[in-house]
C-alpha cells in the first residue's frame, strides 16, 4: 500500500496482514500438542489493535525493506506482546478475566495452559527472527538482540516486576515513567527499531531519530491507557475497566488528574512527531500512528 493512502485503510490493511501472517506462521490447528497449540492460536488471533505490527511496517516504509524480514519481525513482536498479556491476566499478576472482549486464556483453558502459551509464544518469537532472510547476518543479529533486550529484565519483564511491587505505593512522575518505559515503552521502541532494521539502507542516525520518536510514543500510549481505564467501560476497552483503581495501582490519572494526564499525552505525541522532522513523506504513517495513540478509545 502506498505511503499516501488513507490512514484508516492502511491500518485495516496492516491488521488484516498481521492476522494472515500469524495464521500462517503459528503452528497449525490440530498439530500436537493440540491443546497447547489451540490455546496459542486462541490468544493470538482475532483481537487487539496490532499497534506494534503497524509500527514495524510504518518504520519499514522509510527504506528498502526486506519483506520477509518485516513479516517475521511483526509476528515476533506480536508474539512477545501476546505472551505478556496472557501472563498479565493470570491470578498471580493482574488477575483479569477478560481480554480483547473474550475470556482470558487462563479462563478459557487452564492457568497451567496459559503459562505454557506464554512460554511457547516467547520462544516462537526468537525462532521467527532467526529464520534466514536476505538481510546480512549482523543486521539480523541486531534485530534478535533488540527484541531480547526489550522483553527481558531491563525491558518489559522488569517493568512488570516493578508494577507488581508498586501496588498501593505512591510513585512520583520520574518513577512512574521509568516503570512504563520498561513495561510498555520497551516493546514499542523495539517495534520501531525492528522496522528500521528490516531496511539495509537505513543509517544509524536515522535509527536514533526513530528511537526518540518511539520513546515519546511509548510513554504517551501508557498515559492514554491510564486515562481510558478511568473513562471507558469494559465493553469498549475489551478488558475490565477501572482495574487500576480497584487494585490501587499508581497511574498518571492518580498522579496528575484526568485533564492534565491527557494534555501530557498530547505533548508527548507532539514530541514524537517532532523527532521525525528529518524524514520526508515516507514517515506519514508513523506520524499518523502517533495521533492515533491519543485519539483511540480502547
Amino acid at each position: 500500500m502506498k505511503q499516501g493512502s488513507n490512514f484508516a485503510d492502511w491500518q485495516k490493511h496492516v491488521q488484516t496482514h498481521t492476522e494472515e501472517t500469524l495464521t500462517r506462521l503459528l503452528p497449525p490447528a490440530g498439530q500436537l500438542p493440540a491443546p497447547l497449540i489451540e490455546a496459542m492460536r486462541y490468544a493470538a488471533m482475532d483481537g487487539g489493535k496490532r499497534l506494534r505490527p503497524m509500527l514495524v511496517l510504518a518504520a519499514a516504509e522509510l527504506g528498502n525493506a526486506v519483506t520477509e524480514a518485516a513479516d517475521y519481525a511483526l509476528a515476533a513482536i506480536e508474539c512477545i506482546h501476546i505472551y505478556s498479556l496472557v501472563h498479565d491476566d493470570m491470578p498471580e499478576m493482574d488477575n483479569d478475566s477478560l481480554r480483547h472482549g473474550k475470556p482470558a486464556c487462563h479462563i478459557q483453558y487452564t492457568p497451567a495452559t496459559a503459562l505454557l502459551v506464554g512460554d511457547a509464544l516467547q520462544s516462537m518469537a526468537f525462532s521467527l527472527l532467526s529464520r534466514p532472510t536476505s538481510l546480512d547476518a549482523a543486521r539480523q543479529l541486531q534485530m534478535i538482540q533488540t527484541l531480547a533486550q526489550a522483553a527481558g529484565c531491563h525491558g518489559m519483564a522488569g517493568g512488570q516486576a516493578i508494577d507488581l511491587a508498586c501496588v498501593g505505593v505512591g510513585l512520583n512522575q520520574g518513577e512512574l515513567e521509568h516503570m512504563h518505559q520498561l513495561k510498555t515503552g520497551a516493546l514499542i521502541r523495539a517495534a520501531v527499531t525492528l522496522g528500521g532494521l528490516c531496511c539495509q539502507d537505513i543509517s544509524q542516525q536515522a535509527l536514533t531519530a526513530l528511537d526518540h520518536y518511539a520513546a515519546h510514543l511509548g510513554l504517551a500510549f501508557q498515559v492514554i491507557d491510564d486515562v481510558l481505564d478511568y473513562e471507558q467501560d469494559s465493553s469498549t476497552l475489551g478488558k475490565t475497566a477501572g482495574k487500576d483503581a480497584q487494585t490501587n495501582k499508581p497511574t498518571y490519572v492518580r498522579l496528575m488528574g484526568l485533564t492534565t494526564a491527557r494534555q501530557y499525552a498530547e505533548n508527548l505525541v507532539q514530541q514524537a512527531i517532532d523527532a521525525l522532522s528529518s524524514f520526508d513523506q515516507r514517515a506519514s504513517h508513523l506520524r499518523a500512528l502517533a495521533q492515533f495513540v491519543v485519539a483511540r478509545n480502547h
